[in-house]
């Protein structure tokens, strides 16, 4: 049995050596003192402002002359321009809040001994348990998609030993109400930011049910002699919709906490327990155990590099796939910046959706990973950016459709922020129709998605007809303005006409857009459209030092920062296809080219991503030598938190997608097996690893070799399987299943 658990001899000193819960909706960061507790809390709805609608009524009669500027070569002047006259307004978005802390300080006269703090992935469970004045001390907490609730229990091996003081505060303004000895609510309201007003109303409270002792209050909950405690805390805003703040936090906590307290904590940990196997015991993944998987997690952390320990590989995995259900269940917000986790009111880069590979990158993990419940808030937060972002499109381009920029937030704000460097990049839309056009590949009802989603791709594809214009000189068709996430070109600017990213997730959305606009019926127009458009985008090109270019001119070795941490212009290599070791054999090696002159080191997600490139490549022995770069102290949290630095969660989403990568690579009617394998894991299992057609695969290698395979369909589906250079083509109804013992 693989041991999907984390565990220290020491409580958390730092916010980053928290351990996290988390319902979608309602997260906490567990710290374990002995002598201090402290909760952090978190609500997904809970950001700051309001309702807005940051558009730009001067942006399109300046739109023609920045485009001039920009074909004549004079880059500096376009973007100086561009910064004057086509950004949003405001300029920033809002930033995703922390609701506050839930305080225990217990009265122990003598130091914790035999200390132990775990996270239980398979369970969802934190326990931290000790030995004070001879008494031995546990505590246990989880959130329950369920109940909806977090729930704390405090027992000990002796009666009357729970003494503690329980108390709420937070970093936001409000008030705290105690309804009686054993109910607190703290209710205030979310701050203005950038001259948004703040909208929101929010609440959260805690039930103390004790058995045995005594409760009384005074500035907070006093406990004195109990046997045993369970503490139940929620968090709720008025937020419904992008658009509506009308809702009743206080009504809404109040209703849960109540029904939640009718319920034995037994029956809340059984249900809690259920309900979280359901999606995280679809999976599993064996990479082989060695002596240091016996060490605490911090000590795996720190010695990853320089030993050798596949566990905390495959425990990495599984860590992303418990961070994605915790933070991306149906019905709650997408996982943003740091999933729903956050303990500053001026998060890094205000917590929000950043849309040119951050957004994008949180959801390469959920479908090779067999978690296709946690797309539906991507799907969701599409439908809702397909409406903002038709205003957006109409007043900054005179375009039908919609467009999303770099970057959005709780109130789907799409126009371009922050900067013209960074912000002014108008496929952001057009990126996540064609992932999520992408992603439907993968589920069990394919076609119910594609449905769903067709308006909006149809949107975003009348978007990118109006704004493509001519490149002068040739019959291509290019975005401009735009840029190369978010790197600075040669003429120190960034914007530019056409960089390959663009025709990149272009050509991959209307391809992915076409088949189903045919099967649709009644779209001729717009697969007219996309039959005039495809041929007419600018073709990936190779540069002097046998590169894939970044831009349409061959700037590379000449730009400010080779070693950027983006590296947009290998979209194509991964997460698209249009780049194959196979079929495009000279762009793949321009692409390992491109690679090798970025380096492997970057920020967490950077590396995150460049293990999916190596992975593409089929070598998985550099891929593993990245992955040492990412599992290290210096880009890995103590927690398992990837550090950007600071905490970014697209890193963990990036980096599990990339071990999976290594181990099968599904594309459209084929299922590679072990294709970027490292010597350093000759032998190991898959699970319900999902893939492309509706298929689940069981695959046990040894040797660096399959031995075991069995391929389940949820639907007919016809696929190659290969290994190497073998090739076997399975034929599959739904229901189906088939299973080689070679």
């Amino acid at each position: 049995m693989v041991d999907n658990l984390l565990w220290y001899d020491a409580p958390a000193r730092l916010w980053t050596d928290a351990l996290p819960l988390g319902n979608g909706r309602l997260g906490a960061m567990v710290f374990g003192d002995p002598v201090s507790e402290r909760l952090q809390i978190n609500e997904s709805t809970f950001w700051a402002g309001g309702p807005y609608r940051p558009v730009n009524p001067d942006a399109y009669s300046h739109l023609g002359k920045v485009r001039e500027l920009i074909f004549a070569g004079h880059y500096a002047q376009a973007e100086a321009m561009a910064e004057e006259h086509l950004m949003a307004r405001p300029i920033k978005q809002m930033s995703y809040q922390p609701i506050g802390d839930l305080h225990i300080d217990f009265l122990h006269s003598h130091t914790a001994m035999s200390y132990r703090r775990t996270l239980d992935l398979d369970t969802a469970i934190t326990t931290t348990s000790y030995v004070a004045d001879g008494t031995t001390f546990f505590r246990e907490a989880f959130i329950s998609a369920v109940d909806g609730v977090l729930v704390l229990r405090l027992s000990a091996d002796r009666p009357r030993s729970i003494k503690c003081r329980i108390s709420l505060d937070s970093p936001q303004q409000g008030q705290l109400v105690a309804g009686q000895a054993s109910q607190l609510t703290f209710s205030g309201t979310g701050k203005a930011e950038w001259g948004i007003a703040g909208a929101l109303r929010f609440a959260f409270g805690i039930r103390v049910i004790n058995k045995g002792g005594m409760l009384s209050f005074s500035n907070g909950i006093s406990v004195d002699d109990a046997d045993e405690l369970v503490i139940l805390l929620d968090a709720a805003t008025s937020f419904r919709r992008y658009d509506d703040v009308s809702g009743d936090p206080d009504g809404t906590i109040s209703a849960r906490l109540s029904k939640a307290s009718a319920r034995s904590y037994e029956i809340m940990r059984r249900d809690h327990m259920a309900e979280h196997q359901k999606l995280f015991g679809s999976f599993a993944i064996d990479l082989g155990t060695t002596p240091a998987a016996v060490e605490t997690t911090d000590r795996r952390i720190a010695g990853y590099a320089g030993g050798h320990d596949p566990a905390l590989a495959a425990l990495y995995v599984q860590f992303g796939r418990y961070l994605m259900i915790a933070s991306s269940r149906p019905d709650t917000q997408p996982a943003n910046l740091q999933g729903i986790w956050n303990d500053e009111t001026d998060p890094p880069w205000g917590s929000k959706y950043t849309a040119n590979i951050n957004l994008q990158m949180n959801y390469w993990l959920p479908a090779p990973a067999n978690l296709p419940e946690c797309i539906e808030p991507l799907v969701a937060m599409a439908e809702e950016l397909a409406e903002t972002g038709r205003e957006t499109a109409q007043v900054h381009y005179r375009a039908r459709g919609w467009v999303m920029h770099h970057n959005t937030d709780l109130w789907r704000a799409t126009g371009p922020i922050d900067g013209a460097k960074w912000g002014l990049w108008p496929t952001g839309g057009a990126w996540l129709m064609s992932q999520l056009l992408d992603l439907a590949d993968y589920l069990d009802d394919a076609d119910g998605l594609r449905r769903r989603l067709f308006p909006l791709a149809k949107g975003a594809a009348e978007f990118v007809f109006d704004v493509l214009v001519p490149l002068p000189g040739t019959n291509h068709l290019v975005t401009n303005p735009s840029l190369s996430p978010e790197n600075v070109h040669p003429h120190g600017a960034s914007l530019c006409a056409g960089p390959a990213m663009d025709s990149q997730i272009i050509r991959d959305f209307l391809n992915l857009l076409r088949p189903v606009a045919t099967s649709i019926g009644g779209e001729d127009a717009l697969v007219s459209e996309i039959d005039r458009i495809l041929p007419r985008l600018p073709p990936d090109r190779i540069g002097s030092a046998g590169q894939l270019q970044e831009w349409l001119e061959d700037w590379d070795l000449q730009a400010p920062e080779m070693h950027h941490r983006h590296v947009s212009h290998l979209y194509g290599l991964y997460p698209s296809w249009q780049i194959d070791m196979d079929k495009t054999p000279e762009l793949a090696a321009a692409a390992r080219r491109s690679l090798e002159i970025r380096g492997d080191d970057a920020t967490g997600w950077g590396i995150g991503w460049r293990i999916n490139l190596w992975a593409r490549l089929r070598d998985g022995d550099h891929a593993l030598d990245v992955i040492k770069l990412l599992i290290s102290p210096e880009r890995t949290y103590t927690n398992l938190f990837d550090a950007h630095p600071p905490f970014q969660i697209d890193g963990n989403f990036g980096g599990a997608a990339g071990i999976l990568e290594m181990l099968a690579q599904s594309r459209p009617g084929e299922i590679h097996l072990l294709p970027a394998l490292p010597k350093a894991w000759p032998r190991g299992s898959l699970r319900g690893l999902r893939a492309r057609g509706g298929v689940l695969l069981d695959l046990d290698w040894e040797n660096g070799r399959p031995v075991k395979i069995k391929l389940t369909a949820s639907r007919d589906v016809s696929t190659v399987l290969r290994f190497g250079e073998t090739r076997c083509k399975i034929d599959l109804a739904a229901g189906e299943s088939f299973t080689s013992a070679s």
